[in-house]
């Protein structure tokens, strides 16, 4: 998968994601909402509902 970043973002809506952070903490979700900031909304983190991440404490994101 190629492109701009937030073209890599809407192609991996509604699907699973491993984001890693800064502080090297990694989150395993369901990519369910971002914004032009990179900040994204995670679904079933472990096992919580919702987990909204600031984009600019990003490092990567996988889908």
């Amino acid at each position: 998968m190629s492109g701009r970043p937030l073209d890599v973002l809407e192609a991996s809506l509604d699907e699973e994601v491993t984001v890693q952070l800064k502080g090297g903490e990694e989150y395993e979700g369901t990519l369910t909402g971002y914004d032009q900031h990179m900040n994204l909304v995670l679904e079933d983190v472990d096992g919580e509902d919702t987990t909204i991440i600031r984009g600019d404490n990003l490092v990567s994101i996988n889908p």
